[in-house]
């Protein structure tokens, strides 16, 4: 892949919500663990260098709440995430739907959204030249504040399967107990 086409796709489950009680699924908040981890994703973004030119974010409380978060550590150069309530309770087809009318200009996309669409949308766009043990990881288990970086050079248009290559697979956390 050359790099002047190369692309990269941010595939981020929001951090852990709490579950109180006659709450809409919707406006469940983040737990006291999800405000200490969601930080975290933002931090390892920073570190690797991954800085997202786009955000598209759930609309639901918890994705919100982790995005918020996330763009707090990513300071200056977070983009102004765009919530989308396609990624809500969504499908690994209607996650990849979403993403398919991101605008071409677009270098570096993150997705927040829910299990399990965000591991069904991981393991489908997984090509055979991923890296074999975040794949493994990803696919066994994809934690909150859980994160797949892809890098591909097909349009966002014509993302479908296995044509994005999974280069990381990470979950961020803090070292609170909580």
């Amino acid at each position: 892949m050359s790099k002047h086409h190369l692309k990269r796709l941010i595939v981020l489950r929001h951090a852990k919500a709490a579950w109180p009680e006659r709450v809409p699924d919707a406006d469940r908040p983040l737990a006291e663990r999800g405000h200490a981890d969601a930080p975290e994703a933002g931090k390892w973004l920073v570190k690797h260098h991954i800085i997202p030119d786009f955000i598209l974010c759930s609309t639901a409380l918890r994705t919100r709440q982790t995005t918020t978060w996330v763009c707090e550590e990513l300071g200056d150069k977070a983009p102004t995430p765009k919530l989308e309530s396609g990624l809500y309770a969504a499908s690994a087809a209607r996650m990849l739907a979403v993403v398919n009318h991101v605008p071409e200009t677009v270098r570096s996309l993150l997705i927040v959204s829910h299990m399990p669409g965000v591991q069904d949308l991981a393991l489908r766009l997984a090509s055979r030249d991923s890296d074999q043990d975040a794949y493994m990881d990803a696919a066994s288990h994809f934690p909150t504040t859980g994160l797949a970086v892809f890098e591909t050079e097909t349009p966002w248009a014509e993302l479908d399967g296995q044509d994005a290559r999974l280069v990381s697979f990470a979950v961020p956390r803090s070292k609170k107990k909580g």
